[in-house]
């Protein structure tokens, strides 16, 4: 004699039996709906179609066009300056040289940290409160033209 196993009540679901008359909840349209495509046999959309609207790639433009870019740069703070024990001229060779710059990016210089004495600076960027920072104590800096 073997015991049968049967799944917990409401785990299957019924099958759907479509087009078999009103009775089975699923007669005349089939769940087709009424009209259109979708209710005829062989519906298939391109996978391009929206619905009608314009599709993405006719709204685009089609030749040379570039999205705008961010630039992105290596940034350097004061306190990183201050840290590494750097004096007088500053160039992205020093910076590279003391570990301050990894990447071969533009270099930004950032104003967080305290100046006590003048620097002059030659980076590709530098932000306006560093700016202010950098003249109240005298120094300089120079921009360099970025690639």
């Amino acid at each position: 004699m073997s015991i049968k196993y049967y799944p917990p009540k409401g785990a299957k679901h019924r099958k759907k039996r479509v087009g078999c008359g009103p009775s089975s909840g699923h007669g005349k349209t089939s769940t087709r709906g009424h009209k259109g495509s979708g209710q005829r046999k062989g519906k298939e959309y391109d996978s391009r179609f929206e619905g009608g609207q314009m599709p993405l790639y006719r709204r685009i433009p089609k030749r040379g066009f570039k999205s705008l870019r961010k630039v992105e740069y290596e940034t350097v703070n004061f306190r990183d300056i201050i840290r590494a024990g750097l004096k007088g001229e500053i160039t992205p060779e020093i910076l590279k040289s003391a570990g301050l710059i990894k990447k071969n990016l533009p270099i930004k210089i950032l104003g967080t940290g305290d100046l006590t004495e003048p620097f002059v600076i030659k980076a590709h960027a530098i932000s306006s409160s560093a700016l202010k920072k950098l003249t109240a104590v005298g120094g300089k800096f120079e921009a360099i033209p970025f690639k």
